[in-house]
């Protein structure tokens, strides 16, 4: 997909109209979330925002899972939750957080898309006619029909704009996984690249899926995600050493104190989990909200790795796998210590880990984002 644009084959931006059109993917967190009133159309943006986020999160976006239908749905009956379309889907990846203040500081790290919208458009790509944007709640499932009927709608919108030309599609992270799910039941794509894509999903199992099941109050909401779920750790994928959850536990026996080191790979982390999130619960409208780990989740979770598991690229289709290196990614994480050891697993969800690195960018290891 690289070789047709200016930046890397030295055309001109005047020859736009020649270039087949781009369709930019984001991934876990990568769109902006608004709330909408079903009663009427004001929206406020709920993520990204730097400005009374946890008050905002709290009352609106905090949501339960729905083993009926495979949504998570807000506990807010009179709001539901919506990504904007402005700018043919590209405002919703560009600046996470485009408020006055974040532009006038211009904070980096809410720059998602930004500098590569940029960039292509600088090649001569369009917006509207050769470069869209598919911003999606990534709460949900990566297989649900919402996001592949929009995945869909956005790829047929940019094929007709462009005068029938097949898309190519660079997606980010999750977004590459969303894709792979897509792309099993449809031909309308050319070319196929990944961007940091965590293609065996122990991604940042440890930094997000993990820390987000155990932590802080944004973690409980995602703690009813179905996302978040399918993102753990792949069983299957044969890795040079299995990552771990280590956590030194203490015990009793006979009147005697043990500290052992217990591991949990990617078939035992399971166990962790339930036994840390037993008690978990939020407090909602003065409601007690148990938040257990999920099992009607992680069952659907399943089928969407089996889904991936077996995903093949269809005839004709160009594929990319863009990774980064030589950066320390987290991989192993342990809780506790031999001196301070967690005697209840309920204490990991307030215990501040510590982790072991592998090559990767920081986020990815490359051992998953080279996987095939």
């Amino acid at each position: 997909m690289l070789g047709g644009c200016c930046c890397f084959d030295g055309r001109s931006s005047d020859e736009g109209s020649d270039l087949d059109p781009v369709l930019l993917v984001s991934g876990m967190g990568g769109s902006i979330l608004q709330t909408k009133k079903k009663s009427f159309g004001l929206q406020t943006r709920v993520w990204v925002r730097l400005l009374l986020a946890d008050l905002e999160f709290r009352q609106k976006l905090w949501s339960l899972y729905n083993p009926e239908t495979g949504y998570t749905e807000s506990l807010d009956d009179s709001t539901e939750i919506v990504v904007p379309e402005d700018d043919y889907g590209l405002y919703a990846i560009d600046i996470l957080d485009p408020s006055v203040f974040v532009k006038l500081i211009h904070l980096a790290e809410v720059y998602h898309f930004h500098d590569m919208i940029d960039m292509l458009i600088g090649c001569g790509y369009k917006k509207g006619t050769t470069l869209f944007g598919y911003g999606y709640d990534f709460r949900q499932s990566i297989r649900i029909d919402k996001l592949m009927d929009g995945l869909k709608e956005k790829l047929e919108v940019a094929y007709k704009a462009s005068g029938g030309r097949k898309v190519n599609i660079i997606s980010h992270s999750m977004g590459g996984l969303l894709v792979m799910s897509f792309m099993s039941l449809n031909n309308d794509v050319r070319t196929f690249l990944l961007v940091a894509c965590n293609n065996h999903y122990w991604f940042t199992c440890i930094k997000k899926c993990l820390h987000l099941f155990l932590h802080a109050a944004f973690n409980m909401q995602l703690i009813e995600c179905p996302s978040v779920y399918e993102m753990l750790p792949n069983p299957e994928f044969q890795w040079k050493k299995q990552p771990e959850i280590q956590v030194w536990q203490k015990q009793t026996k006979d009147g005697d104190i043990f500290v052992n080191l217990e591991s949990y790979g990617p078939m035992e982390n399971v166990a962790l989990f339930e036994e840390a999130l037993r008690h978990n619960e939020l407090t909602y409208d003065g409601k007690k909200v148990a938040l257990p780990f999920n099992l009607s989740i992680l069952k659907w979770a399943t089928g969407t790795r089996q889904i991936l598991n077996k995903a093949q690229l269809p005839t004709g289709i160009s594929f990319y796998n863009i990774f980064g290196t030589s950066c320390d990614t987290p991989f192993d994480v342990c809780y506790g210590s031999e001196t301070s050891a967690i005697e209840d697993l309920s204490e990991v969800c307030h215990t501040m880990p510590q982790y072991s690195y592998v090559d990767g960018d920081g986020t990815v290891p490359a051992e998953s984002a080279k996987a095939e």
